[in-house]
């Protein structure tokens, strides 16, 4: 039986991982992904976090396989839901960096079906308390891992932000600094050539 629970948690995890994607969204580009439903009212579960880049911010829409939008929303810096996918066919995730000019991002992005995974457990026997109790285990283990698994990308997307943060307050103070030493040089010039000119002046008058 743990036999058993270990292999479909490595199947849990090898289900994640595939589906993850981390990429660059360069300025006024978009980019789409798509996934083919084929069994109605699945779980489609989907994920997105700006990782760095300008405001952290992009704009997204899901179109359903008759081109309705599912959802569209505009400078989100991350989505988390999931929704029921009630027609079979392909499901078109579009992800556009196209409000902004220069500024590239750097963007998290997964999506799966949910009904994947609980398709590839295998049916209890009825009445089999011992295999019912394995089936409750897993699933209260794939709930457990999925919760983990958005802390660890909330916690993520905050270092990566914290980080991008701080470099841009790096290159802002190192800015400041060169501005500021050039800016006291030229006032240490101006000051030079003003008591320069005071004294030849006064030497002209003396002659």
């Amino acid at each position: 039986m743990l036999f058993a629970i270990f292999s479909v948690i490595s199947l849990l995890i090898a289900t994640v991982n595939a589906t993850a994607l981390t990429f660059a969204l360069q300025p006024n580009e978009k980019q789409c992904f798509y996934i083919f439903n084929t069994k109605l009212n699945s779980n489609v579960g989907y994920y997105f976090a700006v990782q760095a880049g300008g405001s952290f911010d992009i704009n997204y829409y899901i179109k359903a396989p008759n081109g309705a939008n599912i959802v569209k929303a505009d400078k989100l810096t991350h989505a988390d839901y999931i929704f029921t996918a009630d027609q079979i066919g392909e499901y078109e995730f579009c992800l556009s960096n196209e409000m902004s000019t220069f500024a590239e991002k750097i963007v998290d992005f997964e999506v799966k079906v949910d009904d994947d995974f609980k398709a590839s457990l295998p049916e209890a026997p009825k009445e089999n308390p011992a295999v019912e109790g394995m089936q409750e285990s897993v699933k209260s283990i794939e709930q457990k891992i999925n919760q983990l698994l958005s802390s660890l990308n909330y916690y993520k997307t905050r270092n990566n932000r914290n980080q991008s943060t701080v470099k841009s307050t790096e290159n802002r103070i190192f800015w400041f600094s060169i501005v500021d030493l050039l800016l006291m040089v030229g006032i240490s010039v101006f000051q030079v050539l003003v008591v320069k000119y005071f004294f030849q002046g006064s030497r002209k008058q003396m002659v």
